[in-house]
């Protein structure tokens, strides 16, 4: 399977050669709240990401009324509720989703949504998304992942929860009507131990798959997607909220806003520290490599005629002036053209000629 080797949402190029796309996951930490969502949106511009994402679900089509919550949602909400209920909280509507886009808008800032039921995805056509983000709950879900692929956009699926082979399935139905496509991994806890981020899974999709990959991190602070950005991760997701003390299933493990800023830039610095590829002397190494590398000198005296040798020629610090001894194979065996002093520079002078000519 061949998928697109660059992408575009928005304005945004993602390809292997491009910067890392960051989204800031708000999801529903806004707690049904729209004031809050705003608040998020601006924490989201200040912090210098890509994009802000939420999530768009009718609970009635997402869940039966009876199904308990997941552990890590007893642990950072209590038992009070089923999963249900709490979702029913959560939801914000289509004209909600409108209206924070074009208040991402108002803040050029890129506006995505997690759909996470056929209907809310529907819904979502009016409001002509630039990309589909499709949640780790949804990775088996295959009639989901055809309709999802359907419409024509770019999408981004995360793959906790899964096998490979459940991955692999995934990616070929998909790949039949849609080939742009991110991969991320993902381990859906929150939070993940570090014991389970397993990022040599991201070498096991490289290995395997013709694809971008990327990471959806669920690790806390600013943990462990600045060490995937070497392995190719192209996209980056994190979790953050307005304050982790607040009453929520993902407040607990999300990103304040002090540390969605630290996160960005941890993410750039990497970046940086990640270059090129091309092995040259950097712009800094020109003035050391003049000073530290070494030149052939005369290790003697030298007579003109003389036949260069070890015992003869040496290599010090010359700041930059004379022959490298990269080349100093091809002067032994050669007659000098000149006399030398002692530690006197060699030159490209020489005769070429070898002694026994």
């Amino acid at each position: 399977m061949n998928f697109k080797k660059e992408i575009k949402i928005a304005d945004k190029v993602i390809s292997n050669d491009s910067p890392v796309f960051i989204i800031a996951e708000a999801g529903v930490n806004h707690d049904g709240d729209m004031e809050k969502a705003k608040k998020l949106i601006d924490i989201a511009v200040e912090a210098k990401v890509d994009a802000v994402k939420f999530q768009a679900f009718k609970s009635e089509e997402l869940i039966l009324e009876n199904v308990k919550k997941a552990q890590y949602q007893k642990q950072n909400t209590g038992e009070k509720h089923n999963q249900f209920e709490m979702l029913k909280k959560l939801e914000i509507s289509l004209e909600d989703n409108e209206e924070l886009q074009n208040y991402c808008k108002e803040r050029n800032i890129i506006f995505l949504t997690t759909p996470f039921d056929e209907v809310s995805l529907d819904q979502l056509d009016s409001l002509d998304l630039p990309a589909y983000k499709v949640s780790s709950t949804d990775t088996t879900n295959i009639p989901f992942l055809r309709k999802v692929a359907s419409k024509g956009k770019p999408i981004i699926i995360s793959s906790g929860m899964s096998y490979f082979s459940e991955v692999e399935k995934a990616l070929s139905e998909i790949h039949k009507i849609n080939t742009e496509l991110v991969l991320l991994q993902c381990t859906a806890n929150y939070p993940v131990s570090f014991d389970e981020v397993n990022l040599n899974v991201l070498n096991t999709y490289k290995e395997n798959f013709d694809i971008l990959i990327g990471y959806s991190d669920h690790s806390e602070g600013v943990g462990a997607a600045p060490y995937a950005i070497p392995m190719g991760a192209k996209v980056i997701e994190k979790h953050f909220t307005l304050d982790k003390t607040l009453d929520g299933p993902d407040h607990k493990a999300s990103l304040d806003p002090n540390e969605l800023k630290e996160f960005v830039s941890e993410i750039r610095k990497v970046e940086l520290m990640m270059g090129t590829g091309v092995k040259a002397p950097t712009i800094s190494e020109i003035n050391s490599r003049a000073s530290l590398q070494k030149c052939i000198v005369a290790r003697k005296d030298i007579s003109e005629g003389e036949v260069f040798s070890v015992d003869n020629l040496s290599v010090k610090r010359t700041g930059g002036k004379g022959l490298s001894p990269m080349y100093f194979d091809s002067l032994l065996g050669t007659k000098s053209s000149q006399s030398y002093l002692q530690n006197e520079i060699v030159t490209k002078g020489q005769n070429n000629q070898k002694a026994e000519e």
